[in-house]
């Protein structure tokens, strides 16, 4: 059993099927066991879930009168230690906080790094994210590459988290970012529709594979810099490093981009920066927009090529 699973499901539950010939996982997710189908099925799978005492699977069908019990494992105890990094708050409620995060902060620990990570820092601040969402990422709705900059919404609180996961499932979360790819991108406003899945030759990488998941991405040449293209791009998907292969399979990778371009004596990672945020309040439902201005870096880098186009 998953983290995910275990974090998100009451430990033990009994309930008598109402309705005969209904599939078990649909049934437990009308009673309310939790907003994820995939994660219901999963408990099943794992043994958490009996029909009359007996193991069950996820399509069996239920008859009236049969006794449904949910026993969820205890969770697991993280091993993320709380660490004092500073971080930028742009909103704080009770509910979620707004993070501005800088280039170079991994957002959480994964293969070779198991430290100095974003969400060690949340866990400096806020203790009680431990117990929200995943277990190796609590509190994380959603990501941003380790040297791309921005904007990212935390969950403070479990109900929090999955109003969030559900915004974003839905495509209901709005992100915007500034990106300077390489060239004269035209036409100076377009949508890239192409599926992205781990490129088969750098499991490294991601790529435009035929089988890959659908992506969507929408830019927009806000100016034409010496050889460059100042974009605003709009994720409608959101994809593992969707804007940078997207924008190098059509031959304009990010200036900096040493995964999907090349070096560049200008910037020392690639030009993304997500600058703004738009999500409803888990609280209220009101919608709500952030924004975050160029870092430095990047700022130093437009100011020298509009100096070069004069």
């Amino acid at each position: 059993m998953t983290s995910e699973t275990q974090s998100s499901l009451p430990s033990i539950t009994e309930w008598r099927a109402d309705v005969a010939f209904r599939r078990l996982d649909l049934f437990l997710a009308a009673k309310g066991l939790s907003p994820s189908r995939s994660l219901i099925q999963r408990l099943i799978r794992g043994g958490g879930v009996t029909v009359n005492g007996r193991p069950a699977e996820p399509a069996m069908t239920l008859r009236a009168g049969d006794l449904v019990r949910v026993e969820a494992p205890e969770p697991e105890q993280s091993e993320l230690q709380p660490e004092a990094i500073s971080l930028f708050v742009v909103y704080e409620d009770q509910d979620v906080a707004v993070i501005d995060k800088p280039a170079g902060l991994v957002v959480h620990p994964g293969a070779g790094c198991s430290s100095g990570t974003l969400v060690n820092a949340l866990l400096a601040r806020w203790p009680s994210l431990a117990s929200t969402g995943s277990v190796l990422r609590p509190g994380i709705v959603h990501r941003l590459d380790k040297d791309t900059s921005g904007l990212m919404v935390i969950a403070k609180n479990e109900a929090a988290y999955l109003d969030l996961s559900r915004q974003i499932k839905e495509r209901e979360i709005h992100k915007e970012y500034l990106a300077l790819a390489n060239g004269a991108l035209r036409p100076a406003k377009g949508r890239i529709e192409a599926p992205i899945g781990r490129d088969p030759r750098n499991r490294k990488r991601m790529a435009v594979v035929e089988r890959g998941h659908a992506a969507t991405t929408e830019y927009h040449v806000l100016e034409y810099l010496s050889g460059y293209s100042l974009l605003k791009v709009i994720t409608i998907t959101g994809r593992t490093h969707q804007i940078r292969v997207h924008l190098a399979a059509i031959g304009h990778p990010l200036l900096g981009d040493t995964l999907y371009g090349g070096k560049s004596p200008l910037l020392d990672r690639q030009f993304l920066h997500a600058c703004l945020l738009g999500f409803r309040l888990p609280q209220t439902g009101d919608y709500r927009e952030f924004q975050s201005p160029l870092p430095p870096d990047l700022e130093t880098v437009l100011s020298g090529l509009r100096e070069s186009n004069k």
